[in-house]
């Protein structure tokens, strides 16, 4: 009997072993999504979608660019793994209808400024979905920028109708 309650608490206690390290994977996981990316005087933060729905052929990306140079910059195109394109679009509310439009000469970004893509203004139209994006995963993206060139970023997908990163 004292043997059997031994290997109980054993089995027990390689479990909550198992947990905490995972949690730990998943805890490091997110913290390393909340770093900035870089390139040259340009730090993006905070890369992140929304969930869709099923058989949605369209998401959206966003994200904050700030410019740490004495120049401006500008962003002028994306990609994103899970899209056949991705176009920077700017949404606006004029006599209460909503209106989308292609932005193709890009966002400029002001020399010791920042610009935040965001939820009812500028974003990432990611249009061609491969797959519905799913609260929890992540993909790929690269942004292009006009003076500081490219940099590889990753999204972090939170929940459907999010306002903001978790």
């Amino acid at each position: 009997m004292m043997q059997q309650a031994r290997s109980q608490w054993r089995r027990l206690a390689r479990g909550l072993a198992v947990i905490g390290v995972s949690a730990l994977v998943v805890a490091t996981g997110r913290q390393a999504l909340a770093e900035e990316f870089k390139t040259g005087a340009i730090s993006i933060a905070q890369p992140w979608s929304r969930a869709t729905p099923g058989g949605a052929t369209v998401g959206a990306g966003y994200l904050a660019i700030t410019n740490g140079g004495d120049v401006p910059d500008r962003l002028l195109s994306a990609t994103a793994e899970v899209a056949d394109r991705a176009e920077i679009h700017q949404m606006s509310m004029t006599n209460g209808v909503m209106k989308m439009r292609p932005v193709p000469e890009g966002v400029e970004v002001p020399a010791k400024g920042t610009v935040a893509l965001a939820p009812a203004s500028h974003h990432l139209m990611l249009l061609g979905l491969k797959r519905p994006l799913k609260q929890g995963d992540t993909f790929t993206g690269t942004l292009t920028f006009e003076r500081a060139g490219t940099v590889d970023v990753t999204f972090v997908v939170e929940a459907m109708g999010a306002k903001a990163p978790n």
